[in-house]
């Protein structure tokens, strides 16, 4: 059974950081996070694709998020800089364990069609 385990949330000042990690029984082939808060669409945040380390970011956090993976301990990460208020959200790891290729799984930052989602971890940034 595939479980995604959000953690590394929490409260934060505009400008500091924060790292959300995201352990998985075992990583997937595609693995991204996204974002939601109430009353908007989720979020793309960014995507991987572990086979070779392709990534993608949403517009909004290009330049201040880092996505990556530590295989040994099957663990994705979030490396979240310079945060805005409208960095606040509930965040979301999400896994797709389909073969595919690097391509198409940068393409589902876009519509988010991932088969395991975690259960979140929120993150607030005040000003």
């Amino acid at each position: 059974q595939v479980q995604l385990v959000e953690s590394g949330g929490g409260s934060v000042q505009a400008g500091g950081s924060l790292r959300l990690s995201c352990a998985a029984s075992r990583l997937a082939a595609c693995m991204g996070w996204f974002r939601q808060t109430p009353g908007k669409e989720r979020e793309g945040v960014a995507v991987i694709y572990t086979g070779g380390g392709s990534t993608t970011y949403g517009d909004s956090v290009k330049g201040r998020f880092t996505i990556s993976q530590d295989n040994a301990k099957r663990t994705l990460y979030l490396q979240m800089n310079s945060l805005k208020p409208e960095d606040t959200a509930m965040y979301y790891c999400a896994a797709d364990y389909s073969l595919t290729s690097a391509r198409y799984c940068v393409s589902r930052l876009a519509r988010g069609d991932f088969d395991y989602w975690g259960q979140g971890t929120q993150v607030t940034v005040s000003s």
